[in-house]
């Protein structure tokens, strides 16, 4: 069903019959490369900045340019990077889990990158909930997400009708559904609008995706792989911080046993031998109960500073 839906796009049978009529071979293109409007742009485009790769957009357009060597880029609302990628009109793209599972698109998750964290979860209305769950009688649910709320009602073993909802599902109840299945961050636009959560059906967040043709193609799964190496560079160092201390020989063992480093800490003598300065890229989390107890174990001349990428 979604594969067939996923073919239905007109843009994708374009490129389909494109590349059957030899008009366009995918092997000796450009990477191509799709970046999320709306939401998810933001971070996305951080990221990205981040790791070096410096996105320029502008307010109408939808190609920006990278500096990434040999390759194009596209903006398109998640679920079209979704159905692209499936198709093999985009080799690589930024997108929510959620909706690869909804459409069912044959992908190659690459990495989370923990960006836009969000719930699909089930909710309805407090008052027509049966001792916290929805009734046994015929209802009718509302939600953009056809078959992941049919899989869900199957389960559950639901008397429901499905209501497709094109946006702001949260206002269909209680005139125009009994209860939504919807993503949310916080809840906190389900609670405006007197609902409360009943079921969670998955969790999702930004994520970069790859069609798995394109990973057969040596040089764009060179390209992909490199993209991956330096977004997770990034990723990894917002995780950590750059921890610097002096420490006397004597103390050098107990504040060595007390670094949490991603292998070993580099140490250098200090002029006069007696002494050293350590440094370790340490958890930020980590901070507030890692500090005091280094300044205990006889650490000095504490420095904290922010890392922008960490290759392992």
């Amino acid at each position: 069903m979604a594969d067939g839906a996923l073919r239905q796009n007109v843009a994708a049978r374009l490129w389909v019959r494109r590349i059957m009529r030899g008009m366009l071979t995918p092997e000796d293109s450009a990477l191509r490369l799709a970046l999320p409007k709306g939401r998810m742009q933001q971070g996305v485009v951080a990221l990205l900045e981040e790791a070096g790769i410096g996105v320029r957009l502008s307010d109408r357009g939808y190609r920006p340019k990278v500096n990434l060597p040999n390759t194009t880029t596209k903006v398109l609302k998640p679920q079209n990077i979704i159905e692209m990628l499936h198709v093999g009109s985009r080799d690589v793209g930024f997108a929510g889990a959620d909706w690869v599972r909804e459409l069912d698109a044959r992908l190659v998750e690459l990495c989370d990158t923990g960006l836009d964290p969000v719930q699909l979860v089930a909710a309805a209305p407090k008052a027509l909930l049966v001792d916290g769950a929805l009734p046994k009688t015929k209802i009718v649910i509302a939600s953009e997400y056809e078959r992941l709320t049919r899989s869900w009602i199957a389960e559950e073993g639901l008397d429901a009708t499905f209501l497709r909802s094109y946006g702001a599902t949260e206002v269909f109840p209680p005139e125009d559904a009994d209860c939504i299945v919807d993503n949310t961050a916080t809840g906190s636009t389900l609670r405006e609008n007197g609902l409360v959560i009943v079921s969670e059906l998955l969790r999702s967040s930004t994520r970069l995706f790859a069609n798995p043709r394109a990973l057969d193609i040596p040089h764009k799964r060179a390209a992909i792989e490199g993209l991956v190496l330096v977004v997770e560079s990034v990723l990894e160092a917002r995780k950590r911080v750059m921890l610097e201390l002096n420490v006397s020989a004597e103390a050098l063992p107990s504040v060595i046993n007390a670094l949490p480093c991603m292998r070993e800490p580099t140490i250098s003598p200090l002029s006069g031998g007696a002494a050293f300065a350590v440094k370790s890229a340490v958890p930020r989390e980590s901070l507030p109960t890692l500090i005091p107890k280094l300044k205990a174990e006889g650490g000095t001349d504490i420095v904290v500073s922010k890392l922008t990428q960490i290759v392992a």
